[in-house]
């Protein structure tokens, strides 16, 4: 396949950033789009050009760090992380657009890399249990209900990727932040901390300058691990519930 890339970049934060075009030859329909890109970067390597920096790690759909916005989707036109999106789903002479998650609260690094420590700081605000138990118990020593459990596993599979706020018209969190409350606050673990946690990381959500949620529906659409749309509405229920009894 030949195809045209269309790439933003921009050296930092507090610099004007511009979309690049290049061009890339030989490309196998088996390889992934991130496999593409580095034979990209050896293209421009070969050339004594900056290659294209872009966060990457597992490569195997499970960290969350491939980042980008492939033709105006996150993480492109598959429900899958960029890492295991291939080249299958594009056609020989297309041109792609590849750009970075565009939000105020994730500021570009570089290229297509932001900084998505944002989201560190809501899952410091409340995203764990303070409780110290000792060495992990027996398996069985807690009954959880099985509702509890399938709940808790469902929104334990988000991978803070951030493509649920890129998605988003307004920028919001709101998908991300729900899935970590509602993955402890489901638990019996978690049941003694349920208030605070979702008021503090709601706080800091809000504090970030991630945008307000209007339940568009986006970011479900596009999260990867297919977190559901109503686990926002099971936090703003924690989160009145929580305001009334303070």
């Amino acid at each position: 396949m030949k195809l045209t890339l269309r790439v933003w970049r921009q050296p930092n934060a507090d610099a004007p950033g511009a979309m690049a075009s290049y061009e890339v030859d030989g490309i196998s329909k088996d390889m992934s789009f991130l496999e593409m890109l580095d034979t990209l970067n050896e293209d421009l390597i070969l050339r004594g050009e900056d290659p294209v920096a872009f966060d990457h790690d597992c490569r195997e759909g499970i960290c969350g760090a491939c980042s980008l916005v492939i033709n105006g989707d996150a993480h492109g036109p598959e429900r899958t992380t960029t890492c295991q999106l291939h080249m299958r789903s594009f056609t020989d002479g297309d041109t792609i657009d590849v750009e970075p998650w565009r939000a105020s609260a994730f500021p570009v690094v570089k290229d297509l890399v932001v900084d998505r420590s944002a989201f560190d700081r809501i899952i410091q605000a409340g995203g764990y249990i303070t409780a110290p138990t000792g060495s992990a118990p027996e398996a069985h020593a807690t009954a959880v209900p099985k509702p509890a459990a399938d709940s808790a596993f469902e929104h334990a599979e988000c991978i803070g990727c951030g493509a649920c706020v890129a998605a988003c018209p307004n920028g919001s969190a709101m998908l991300f932040t729900s899935a970590k409350v509602n993955h402890l606050n489901v638990l019996p673990q978690g049941s003694p901390e349920r208030e605070t946690r979702v008021l503090d990381m709601v706080a800091r959500m809000d504090d970030e300058g991630f945008g307000g949620c209007t339940l568009t529906g986006e970011c479900a659409t596009a999260c990867p691990k297919g977190i559901p749309l109503p686990s926002i509405a099971a936090m703003n229920k924690e989160w009145l519930r929580a305001l009334r009894r303070r």
